[in-house]
């Protein structure tokens, strides 16, 4: 089977995910990605090693998302690479993230001068045919399309197996390639591993964290003016509270009235049906819960007429909900094991009782 060397360029930092698919598309279709990730030499040298493996390359994939990236001699790396690939009659499949697409704050570039430079640099891709995508698995499946008719429409010499073709040249080069693709493999299992260890950690530590901030609930019952009843809790069991009424939105009123009600002291006292928790009060409970990315204002469409304010879940908000209902429903199962296994040991052996025969005898 020929095996094809595909370019996968891109930044980096923003799209270890997107790049993460693109390669294990290629892996999957049985060709060799090369990219950044293999490249360890000094500043000095990277562009020659870049250089020479999109000589050698036979397509080349570029992923655009919402970052520029770095410069090099007033282009970015990203932009050098895909002039060079075009330069030398590689053909280039351009993916450019769709304009619906919400990047995080950390993801999109700050400087009026390299906004601009992304913006031009889209606009020159555009001027071939490109594909739009949404999200890493959307671009897994549109790489392999686009990689399939590519094959079929343009192709290129590739690499055939050793048998086939006589030189030791050839032979450690597949070698190499080979050895390169099974590293590459490991790298990817090895990064997910890490990244599910980490991204578990960090919600833990926010976990901690939330569980250290005090809050104190003002309540009104029914029928009084004042916000005279005070609960102490913490600004985690406030989000805990919250958080699956938010799994879709929660209005600032909604969620003064739910607080009030799983936080009254008394489960048979009336509280008030007009702002049973103070609003302004609500208010700085949502503002710190977005501090920490757990809450946003929903995207839902409402009436003009409605002057509420809704909130929804972030992805991380989410992530932490899921962490936190999950190691709940893991202790709840743990301790039912542990009470059914007591029980068992406990429970004293009955023993059979003898009964006495009525047989008569001759």
């Amino acid at each position: 089977m020929l095996k094809y060397q595909i370019f996968v360029s891109s930044t980096y930092d923003d799209l270890k995910d997107e790049r993460a698919q693109v390669i294990k598309a290629i892996l999957e279709m049985g060709h060799i990605p090369v990219g950044m990730e293999m490249f360890s030499a000094a500043d000095e040298e990277q562009w020659k090693i870049i250089a020479r493996q999109i000589d050698e390359t036979d397509y080349y994939v570029l992923i655009a998302g919402h970052r520029y990236g770095s410069v090099t001699g007033g282009v970015s790396y990203t932009e050098k690479e895909y002039d060079y690939a075009i330069s030398k009659n590689i053909p280039v499949l351009g993916f450019i993230v769709d304009s619906s697409v919400e990047p995080l704050a950390k993801n999109t570039e700050k400087e009026d001068e390299k906004i601009a430079a992304l913006l031009a640099f889209k606009n020159k891709v555009k001027q071939r045919p490109v594909g739009f995508w949404k999200s890493a698995d959307d671009l897994h499946g549109k790489v392999s399309i686009a990689l399939m008719k590519a094959f079929n429409t343009t192709p290129r010499v590739g690499w055939s197996r050793s048998n086939t073709i006589s030189g030791p040249e050839v032979t450690q080069e597949l070698s190499r390639l080979s050895k390169e693709n099974a590293e590459l493999r490991l790298q990817l299992e090895v990064a997910h591993n890490q990244e599910a260890i980490d991204r578990k950690s960090h919600l833990q530590q926010r976990i901690r964290t939330l569980k250290a901030i005090p809050k104190m609930l003002y309540l009104r019952e029914r029928g009084k003016s004042d916000w005279d009843i005070e609960v102490e809790t913490t600004l985690f069991k406030v989000f805990s509270q919250l958080a699956p009424e938010m799994m879709i939105e929660i209005s600032t009123s909604g969620a003064s009235t739910y607080l009030a009600l799983m936080n009254k002291p008394d489960s048979n006292m009336e509280m008030s049906t007009k702002a049973p928790l103070a609003i302004n009060h609500m208010k700085l409970f949502f503002a710190d819960l977005a501090s920490f990315d757990l809450v946003e204002p929903s995207k839902k469409k409402h009436a003009v007429s409605d002057n509420e304010s809704y909130w929804s879940l972030t992805n991380e908000g989410t992530e932490l909900l899921k962490l936190d209902r999950v190691t709940r429903l893991e202790i709840a199962a743990a301790q039912a094991i542990k009470i059914e296994e007591t029980a068992l040991t406990s429970e004293p052996s009955v023993k059979p009782v003898a009964k006495k025969s009525t047989r008569k005898t001759a």
